[in-house]
């Protein structure tokens, strides 16, 4: 399969990370990230198993975007 016929939704390995190198990309606590999926507000994330949390890092810069007002505003 040519990288041209690769879906967009493919992960390449270091695109996750976990709740403590996100904390560190958005500049917050890990808390707070913790906080915000309690509330279903903030960051896509993706639990892997029972206990797992990871981010993808496209997701954690578009919430960086949406944030600095240069995104669409999030429904």
């Amino acid at each position: 399969m040519s990288p041209s016929n690769t879906p967009a939704t493919t992960t390449e390995p270091g695109d996750l990370v976990t709740e403590q190198d996100a904390a560190a990309i958005l500049s917050t606590a890990v808390r707070t990230l913790r906080n915000w999926r309690a509330l279903r507000k903030g960051p896509r994330y993706r639990k892997i198993g029972a206990r797992m949390v990871r981010y993808h890092r496209a997701d954690l810069a578009e919430f960086q975007k949406i944030m600095a007002g240069d995104g669409e505003a999030a429904a």
